[in-house]
């Protein structure tokens, strides 16, 4: 898959994609990255991007003239490139938006930065994608979770076949919790069932934690998770076993 950033301020990608999981699926093939500076389709000596917008007000508005010529040489490259906006208004990512960015063989996400971008950009890209329900100072930061969100979705990107199947959201809920060594820190134990080495029991008692996370933490989740009739049993005994028993 190949995933480009048209951004301001290309220097902002350098050391999270030369790191970590985002350096190895490079090295692996999985991903190639390309950062895009958006001041190399100006025109003009110095490069403007932005100018105040009409009607006045407060702040910047980014061109169009800049934009739609890096949108324009994307297609020209490649007319199937899929091209995104991280915008406030954009659609909320999840999950299960990652999942369908992955299965694309190129994506473009353009950053957004100032007041905003002109709104007559709609007309030239894809849509748009929103991390959340608050205002950054561009869209870089939005970008960089929406690229580690779908890299490590890729084949082979996380080492293991399913790797990733057990997430949070993956499977409608959030994931259940992890121990390692010690044994015992600090009088706080790992749950002896995780020791036994009874893998059915494992799973049962994973996904029961699963259950109970996404109950006390995220019930939106639960309401709307594919859940199965053991899951919908163990469900309706929460109600009747005190807290200190679960």
């Amino acid at each position: 898959m190949r995933i480009d950033l048209l951004t301001l301020f290309p220097e902002f990608f350098r050391s999270p994609l030369a790191e970590s999981m985002l350096q190895q699926a490079q090295i692996r093939g999985a991903v190639e990255f390309k950062v895009l500076n958006l001041r190399d389709y100006t025109t003009d000596r110095h490069q403007v991007t932005d100018d105040r917008p009409y009607g006045g007000g407060p702040g910047m508005v980014m061109l169009m003239a800049p934009l739609v010529a890096a949108i324009r040489a994307a297609r020209q490259e490649d007319p199937q490139v899929c091209i995104l906006l991280l915008s406030p208004q954009g659609l909320l990512f999840s999950q299960d938006k990652a999942g369908e960015l992955a299965a694309l063989p190129h994506l473009l996400l353009i950053c957004g930065h100032y007041e905003g971008v002109d709104e007559r950009v709609k007309y030239y890209i894809d849509g748009m994608l929103s991390i959340g329900d608050y205002i950054l100072t561009g869209g870089e930061i939005p970008a960089l979770a929406v690229l580690d969100a779908v890299t490590r979705l890729l084949p082979g990107v996380l080492g293991g076949e399913g790797a990733a199947a057990d997430d949070s959201f993956q499977t409608g809920l959030l994931e259940y919790p992890h121990y390692t060594r010690p044994r015992d820190f600090e009088d706080h134990r790992v749950p002896q069932v995780l020791l036994e080495g009874d893998h059915r029991r494992i799973r049962e008692w994973r996904r029961q934690q699963a259950l109970l996370r996404t109950r006390a933490s995220r019930p939106d989740l639960l309401a709307k998770a594919p859940l199965a009739p053991e899951d919908r049993k163990f469900i309706e005994t929460l109600a009747e076993t005190p807290e200190e028993d679960r």
